[in-house]
């Protein structure tokens, strides 16, 4: 029998015995304690400590929301400095820092290029007509004597536009209608290199209620309009960035791979590792995530918005928006200052490819194997019917004809199932645990007048204590790392055999030990370290 106790109040944990017959007690505020057998859910020493652990943590977390009275309290918050007594698991030098400096215009634009969502931002060369901006407007926080016009054409100024979000249905939580805005928010690279909000637009149509909010705003309203878009970001991350193009596109992946390449193909020998855990991370996800009672019904979004959402997300999905090099030169982002996830994934992606453009090759010398490969080309062929919709501007290959298409399009299976997932997911908690900086819903529409604001405007827009309490407590729950995680290059089943093969594994291996030698030196000298693309702290594939 094995004994796991949780001590909430300390967020240690001790544990004795086989694993098997599991029982776990956690231990409350005033010594309260309860004992469950997780045998009752159907966990046994066959189950895989991972999702022992996941099912551990997740009576944790209940424990805690239910010890400090947040299960369903429908109060709002009477101060901010009430919420950073909610959690008692995880703290970090970077969670506290976003806590103490949440509403600084240069954290905020910070969060667009190293934050858990930095695939929203572009360069902005032309303003949008439906912006309703004029020069008068932003000059006050351009460099002395510069225009916006002129600032554009120095490739200083950029822009997040959530368009996706335009008409999406929303729900009633406590009797009060949430809202989600399609921002647009424009920002400005001054001379310090700081990346800077001058100019949010919560609505998609020009209109006298829908208002330009500026950094000379009176400060609630400006930064009221902020937790707007923060509201929108971290939705369109959850959904888009992380749930469709990391978890979805790594199960259609897998699947693909079970289902055309047998155990003996180099492929699928490449590939599997990619793919551990993943499809029970996802099925065990959307049980947890969606349907009554679950954790997305506290969303801003309701069920059939999600699901639109998510549609809207894959019919805008493309290759080269899965593939760092182009995503990043079609956003204008080559050459913008401190922008850490870049040189990271650019970095990860050429030590992928290499890797990928060693082994291949090994096993299909010439562009006629390719293409004479029938399970290969059912292989990727699935992948395009199912996984896109056989969208054919999606630039997704419904075949091969080369060796050099063959490595682009697995640098991009691995790269997505592995270092794509680590960016999205790795500072879920740092980031957006702190409520106000990533709200997924918010319970009143956008002021139509400016000035009338005030802090105790924005505690009651936020959401109510159930509500934070079960974000902050879930996002803990993801952004652990597990007893049974297997970083990336790292292969405990030996699947080849050959020693040219294995030769190209140490290589692969060493070139992400000397990336994060690099990473670490470079994280030493900044105040804000940025970990997410570091080898050491991405998993192989999508476990959580």
């Amino acid at each position: 029998m094995a004994e796991y106790t949780l001590d909430v109040t300390t967020g240690s944990m001790t544990h004795a015995g086989t694993f098997d017959n599991m029982y776990v007690t956690l231990i409350g505020t005033e010594g309260e304690s309860e004992r469950t057998n997780l045998t009752n859910f159907g966990l046994d020493d066959k189950t895989g400590k991972g999702n022992f652990f996941f099912f551990f943590f997740s009576l944790s977390r209940e424990a805690e929301l239910k010890l400090k009275g947040l299960i369903n309290s429908t109060e709002h918050w009477k101060s901010f400095e009430a919420m950073k007594g909610v959690s008692w698991f995880k703290k970090s030098p970077l969670s506290e820092y976003v806590s103490e400096h949440w509403k600084d215009d240069d954290f905020f634009g910070y969060q667009f290029l190293n934050g858990v969502n930095p695939f929203v931002i572009q360069r902005c060369s032309k303003l949008p007509a439906n912006f309703a901006i004029t020069e008068e407007m932003v000059k006050p926080f351009l460099a002395n004597g510069s225009s916006l016009t002129a600032e554009m054409e120095k490739g200083n100024i950029f822009i997040t536009d959530y368009k996706i979000m335009e008409g999406l249905p929303t729900r009633v939580i406590d009797g009060k209608t949430a809202t989600v805005t399609a921002a647009l928010c424009l920002l400005y690279l001054n001379p310090e290199k700081k990346l800077l909000p001058i100019a949010i637009q919560l609505g998609q149509q020009p209109s006298e209620d829908n208002l330009i909010f500026l950094p000379s705003d009176l400060e609630s309203d400006w930064l009221l309009a902020k937790i707007f878009v923060r509201n929108a970001d971290t939705i369109h991350n959850e959904f888009i960035s992380h749930y469709l193009r990391t978890h979805l596109l790594a199960e259609v992946f897998t699947i693909a791979t079970l289902r055309n390449l047998p155990t003996i193909h180099p492929l699928h020998k490449l590939l599997i590792p990619h793919y551990q855990h993943t499809l029970h991370i996802n099925i065990l996800g959307r049980a947890l995530l969606f349907g009554s009672g679950r954790y997305l019904e506290k969303i801003s979004i309701e069920t059939d918005g999600q699901m639109e959402l998510l549609r809207r997300g894959l019919s805008q999905t493309t290759y080269a928006s899965l593939c760092p090099h182009e995503n990043i030169a079609a956003r204008g982002l080559e050459s913008i200052p401190n922008f850490y996830y870049r040189d990271d994934a650019l970095r990860l992606w050429n030590i992928i490819n290499s890797f990928v453009k060693a082994i291949v090759p090994y096993y299909y010398p010439s562009d006629s194997e390719v293409s004479a490969d029938f399970e290969l080309q059912e292989w990727v062929t699935e992948i395009f019917y199912y996984g896109f919709l056989r969208n054919v501007d999606s630039g997704i290959p419904s075949s091969f004809q080369t060796v050099e298409e063959l490595i682009k399009f697995v640098t991009m299976v691995i790269f997505t199932s592995s270092c794509q997932h680590a960016a999205v997911n790795i500072g879920q908690f740092d980031f957006l645990g702190w409520i106000p900086n990533g709200p997924l819903s918010l319970n009143h529409a956008p002021p139509t007048t400016k000035g009338q604001s005030s802090m105790e405007t924005i505690l009651a827009t936020l959401p109510n204590k159930s509500s934070a309490g079960r974000s902050m407590a879930i996002l803990w729950q993801l952004s652990i790392k597990y007893e049974d995680s297997v970083p990336l290059g790292t292969y405990p089943e030996q699947r080849f055999d050959e020693p040219a093969a294995l030769q190209m594994i140490k290589d692969f291996q060493a070139e992400l030990s000397s990336l994060n030698v690099a990473i670490t030196k470079r994280n030493a000298d900044l105040e804000l370290p940025y970990i997410n693309m570091n080898p050491t702290k991405i998993e192989n594939s999508i476990t959580i």
